[in-house]
């Protein structure tokens, strides 16, 4: 049994659709250690990927802030992404101190 075989099994036990499928094996790839050192990953299009769930997911890309997208002859994509700069960080600064306080272990003395 193959690893892609392996893979796929338990998505499709999961009744996920065509698209969802697309979708995870995307981000995988988006999300691989390697494409993120470089910020830059290509994806590839399978032949049992649909022309209506492929435009889906490359309409989504590319509503995408800061995401370049270069189309290449034999049907794959190559994203490239700028590294976050402080500016696009969101830190949630406001704690409720109550709560915390709530959540803490009262001491045993």
């Amino acid at each position: 049994m193959g690893a892609a075989q392996k893979v796929m099994e338990p998505l499709e036990r999961e009744g996920l659709t065509s698209l969802e499928r697309l979708g995870l094996r995307v981000s995988a790839m988006i999300n691989a250690p390697l494409a993120q050192l470089d910020r830059r990953v290509l994806i590839h299009r399978m032949d049992t990927d649909s022309d209506q769930d492929w435009d889906a997911i490359m309409d989504l890309l590319s509503e995408t802030d800061g995401l370049g997208m270069t189309f290449c002859d034999d049907g794959s994509v190559i994203l490239q992404w700028d590294a976050p700069t402080d500016d696009d960080r969101v830190i949630d600064s406001e704690v409720d101190l109550d709560l915390v306080r709530q959540a803490e272990p009262k001491a045993p003395f």
